[in-house]
């Protein structure tokens, strides 16, 4: 068994590319392998700046040789047959082949073909430049005369088995055993005999091979510069491993910009050195206040200690904070209600409107929404009023991630009232499932009256107009907006309609697109699908979910989530399985019997039929379950009614091991079949038994 090394050197590719391409190549070249039959052990692979790395462990020195047998057509088949099996084995004469007796079915050909292992080394030269050829990158370029594309020009081709070069050639180069280390420090010719030994020359030529020590390099200096500083590193992941992906040899040092910039709020500084520099931010742990220093990463080991390096980003962060000041100071001028009204310059959607229009509907809904969540109307409609207003200011056109909380710094400073500005931030959240929501408990009932106005107008608006989540795609988020609905209710614990609240969006939509009376219906159920997802997220089984939105008027998203709680556990119990079986079974048998006799059995039972004492205790314990049970689902209490239908368990077993239902007698088998609709009717208060497996 043998290592495999193969190492593709190009010009820098991009950071947001490089774990995908590590990992697609990886897969790909170890499907290709496999598929010639060559069988290998595990496989590591790198992205740098410049190279992507693959290793392979316990290749073998060869393909197994394969013998395979293949059916022929009958002896005596057209000619036409002949000729196709002849083409596909590869044989020159129907001679080459064998018959096989078969006094059942007739005679038929039959050829062996033996097919011998190949060197690994043939096997490896011709699937590497297959895989490099159909490459997924994401963009790709060619460069010279060559038809050859890659995510930037390939410099050479290190591969190499058990210590030996595999010969290949790919647009035009040769693979080798050499490369090269860190563009700067680095620059020596490297050949390598094993990934041990490619590895250890790299490090000595100042390249990181992995990215997570890249990333770890980053983080330990960040963190080591700012205590010396006595300053707090404000750690951002994703920033890390970009700068990872930009850098082999990762070197931080820190800049100082102009302290007056401190007056621009903090985020807006952050961003600005984020997106333009790569550059990390400090914070005093003193005060919690953004400090006026950052941290850059370089690729650079600098002879002056980076001082250079340093002047130069302080120039270029100077210049993009100026811009932010700029935008703030500019902001700063126009009242919000101003930057409101210029949403009406903005297309929302063709045919839902402008953004003006569409803030007037949020406006609307979240004024009729306030009173179910305990907030203010008037906050509620004056919040939506101004929720998207930021998104016309000029620090929001630059930094697009700043919408909301830039319309919350514009609403203090205009001197709205706390909880207003508090919800024209909050009212995109959550943002993603890791996301928080605005929370009652923290006075943010403004803000989830606008959070779910903003939403279900959403929502409402492009159910109306057709354009709903597809298999392949969901341009506008609509999932993510459904699922932002439900766990503001479920998370809040909120009594909210929502068939009532989606009838009001449907009023509001222009143009008549609210007439369209399946929206309510079609929307309700994609709702129903969203929480299938968040519950089984979280463990929870989707067929009790079904079971409970069977039941009629179940659009109060925190009340099902309550009935599923308490149906799981109830289900958990031997008393829940027992009944679900009894329920079950009386279910069939009316089923059945309605479907033979075209009638249903859901009048009242008579009480003199009742001629088993068995079938009277099953009476008697279903009148009291019901009124025991509807009087806890009134006050809510699920567990409760839970309870209640345990009490049914005994006699409904009773019933099925002493009555026989289809009684000889008809009226006795109708009241008999009545009484087992009883069941079913009783049960529908809690939940659809019928929809749940078991």
């Amino acid at each position: 068994m043998s290592e495999l090394l193969l190492e593709l050197f190009s010009e820098e590719i991009p950071a947001r590319m490089q774990a995908r391409a590590a990992d697609d190549l990886k897969r790909l070249v170890v499907e290709g392998l496999k598929a010639r039959g060559l069988d290998v052990g595990d496989a590591l692979s790198f992205a740098t700046p410049r190279r992507l790395t693959l290793a392979i462990q316990k290749v073998p020195a060869k393909s197994p040789a394969i013998s395979e047998e293949r059916k022929g057509p009958r002896v005596g088949a057209p000619e036409k047959a002949l000729d196709g099996f002849l083409k596909s084995a590869g044989l020159a004469s129907i001679d080459e082949a064998e018959i096989v007796k078969d006094d059942k079915k007739g005679d038929y050909y039959v050829v062996r073909i033996d097919k011998p292992g190949r060197a690994a080394a043939d096997i490896i030269a011709e699937t590497i430049p297959d895989v490099m050829a159909k490459f997924p990158w994401p963009k790709s370029m060619r460069w010279g005369s060559a038809p050859f594309q890659w995510v930037r020009p390939l410099h050479s081709i290190l591969c190499i088995l058990g210590g030996k070069v595999v010969p290949f050639e790919v647009a035009g180069l040769a693979s080798g055993d050499a490369t090269v280390g860190h563009r700067f420090h680095g620059r020596d010719t490297i050949k390598a005999r094993s990934f041990e030994d490619y590895g250890t020359k790299l490090m000595s030529a100042k390249v990181l091979l992995p990215a997570s020590e890249r990333a770890a390099a980053i983080a330990e200096q960040a963190a080591e510069i700012a205590a010396k500083a006595k300053l707090a590193w404000i750690a951002d992941d994703g920033l890390v491993a970009e700068n990872a992906g930009l850098t082999e040899w990762p070197t931080v040092y820190m800049g100082t910009f102009d302290e007056a910039f401190l007056d621009v709020p903090a985020e807006c500084l952050t961003t600005s050195m984020k997106q333009h520099q790569k550059c990390f931010s400090l914070r005093d742990p003193k005060t919690g206040r953004l400090a006026n220093k950052f941290l850059l990463v370089s690729n650079l080991i600098a002879t002056d200690g980076g001082k250079e390096i340093v002047a130069g980003n302080e120039k270029v962060i100077a210049a993009r904070l100026s811009d932010a000041k700029f935008f703030w100071d500019q902001d700063l001028k126009r009242p919000l209600d101003e930057m409101a009204a210029a949403l009406d310059g903005i297309t929302f959607h063709e045919k839902l409107g402008t953004q003006k229009e569409r803030v007037e509907r949020i406006a609307e809904l979240a004024h009729q929404i306030a009173g179910a969540v305990d907030a203010d109307p008037d906050a509620a409609r004056r919040a939506a009023q101004l929720c998207k207003a930021d998104l016309v200011s000029g620090m929001v056109g630059e930094f697009p991630e700043l919408q909301g909380l830039m319309g919350r710094y514009y609403a203090e400073k205009a001197g709205a009232r706390p909880e207003i500005a508090r919800a024209i931030e909050l009212h995109y959240k959550p943002k993603g499932p890791t996301d928080t929501v605005p929370k009652e408990e923290d006075g943010d009932s403004v803000a989830i009256a606008v959070a779910l106005a903003d939403k279900l107008d959403t929502l409402v608006g492009f159910w109306a107009i057709g354009e709903k989540p597809t298999g392949s795609g969901d341009p506008y988020q609509l999932r993510r907006a459904a699922l932002g609905v439900i766990r503001i209710c479920i998370e809040n614990d909120l009594r909210i309609s929502l068939l009532k609240k989606i009838g009001i969006g449907e009023r509001l939509l222009p143009n008549g697109l609210g007439t369209n009376t399946s929206v309510s219906t079609d929307l309700l159920a994609f709702f129903a699908d969203r929480l299938k997802v968040y519950l089984r997220d979280q463990g929870k089984r989707h067929d009790l979910i079904d079971a409970v939105f069977a039941l009629p008027g179940q659009d109060d998203l925190a009340l099902i989530v309550k009935r599923v709680e308490a149906l799981t556990a109830f289900l958990g119990s031997d008393d829940g399985v027992n009944l679900l079986a009894g329920v079950k079974r009386a279910a069939n048998i009316l089923a059945i019997e309605e479907k033979k006799d075209k009638k249903r059995y859901d009048g009242d039972v008579s009480g003199p039929l009742l001629v088993e004492p068995a079938e009277r205790d099953l009476a008697a314990a279903i009148a009291k379950v019901k009124f025991d049970t509807q009087a806890a689902i009134n006050v809510e209490n699920f567990e409760g009614a839970m309870r209640a239908l345990a009490e049914l368990r005994d006699s409904v077993d009773d019933f099925f091991d002493v009555v026989i239902v289809n009684a000889d007698k008809p009226e006795l088998r109708e009241n008999r079949l009545k009484l087992l609709n009883e069941i079913r009717a009783t049960t529908l208060a809690v939940a659809d038994f019928s929809k749940i497996a078991g």
